[in-house]
């Protein structure tokens, strides 16, 4: 089990789609953490520690029985604050014992169920979250990499792979131009702007895509990337993809798209441009299934870096120390994309 940093657990996280999430509960995990998360019949969201106090069953294979989550071996049943109300078979005359199971924090934004695992913290999820506009959404899903979180992120943000992953889907390698990325502390993480680059030489761009204006990467901690491509007739897109680490070796990922003040229906995005982003998505997991198993045959090493390395540095210190980096240095660099 990876001895993650305690300030981990006072950032929010997505764990499940908010339309996955019913009166029977599901079993989530995160950081290690095993969760029981189900809605009450009043819809209102309940997450409890997956495992009844009593004989240590799963509470994910319980039930919801009004507004509280019951255990499915003895009907032990727990409020959304955790606390013990009922035992069955409890005389009428005797009170429940004084027993609680640890509850967490949870709230739903942009098509996804949020949960903080410490009792305190962030008070919501970061800002790039918050500002983003559900009505612009189009697309929402949900997968798992068998990778480490910083291995995953980097992966995303890392522009350098796709002439190579996804050649001829996003770019390819004989057509690369002069572009600067300029790398930019903010807030809550870091903003990479690619200048020098109004296209891309892949597919996607030519069946996709118009001239652009802006293209920019995003970090917002803990687990929130964005892509985001502003065009020169005023439309924008956004890619999120929010990471949740399971453990050290499995990460959920949660991905949105966004349009704004261009014409792209659920049904057309679902239709035209999902069969290649799934085939871009699989080529991504296949390279980090393989990127995992050759750590574990060769054991933790340190990985060589250049300056084209931008985000390594800055993501490893945050999933190490729980913190960004006290002093991070903006930068210019130079590379052909």
């Amino acid at each position: 089990m990876t001895p993650w940093h305690p300030l981990l657990s006072t950032h929010w996280y997505a764990v499940a789609r908010a339309d996955e999430v019913r009166t029977r509960p599901v079993a989530v995990t995160l950081l290690d953490t095993h969760i029981a998360l189900a809605r009450t019949a009043g819809g209102a969201l309940i997450a409890l520690e997956d495992r009844c106090p009593h004989r240590h069953a799963p509470l994910s294979s319980g039930c919801v029985v009004g507004e509280r989550l019951a255990c499915p071996y003895h009907g032990w049943s727990f409020d959304a604050d955790g606390r013990l109300r009922d035992v069955p078979g409890l005389p009428a005359d005797k009170a429940p014992p004084a027993i609680s199971v640890r509850r967490f924090a949870t709230c739903e934004r942009d098509g996804f169920i949020w949960l903080r695992p410490a009792a305190t913290g962030a008070e919501q999820p970061n800002a790039m979250i918050r500002a983003t506009d559900p009505a612009t959404r189009r697309f929402l899903w949900r997968t798992r990499w068998s990778a480490n979180v910083v291995d995953a992120m980097e992966n995303f943000l890392d522009p350098l792979h796709t002439h190579f992953i996804h050649a001829g889907l996003v770019r390819r390698d004989g057509k690369r131009v002069q572009a600067t990325a300029c790398f930019r502390p903010t807030d809550e993480g870091f903003t990479v702007d690619y200048r020098g680059m109004p296209a891309q030489s892949g597919l996607l761009y030519r069946l996709f895509e118009s001239e652009r204006t802006a293209e920019r990467a995003h970090f917002a901690a803990p687990g929130s990337t964005r892509l985001e491509y502003t065009y020169a007739n005023g439309s924008r897109v956004l890619i999120d993809l929010h990471f949740t680490p399971r453990s050290a070796v499995e990460t959920d990922v949660f991905i949105t798209l966004h349009v704004e003040g261009r014409w792209a229906p659920a049904w057309a995005v679902r239709l035209l441009a999902w069969p290649f982003l799934k085939r871009v998505n699989d080529q991504d997991m296949a390279m980090l299934a393989l990127q995992a198993g050759n750590k574990r045959r060769f054991g933790e090493r340190n990985g060589a870096s250049t300056s084209l390395d931008i985000v390594r540095g800055t993501l490893e210190h945050f999933w190490t120390q729980g913190v960004m980096p006290s002093a991070p240095v903006a930068r210019d660099v130079k590379m052909l994309l």
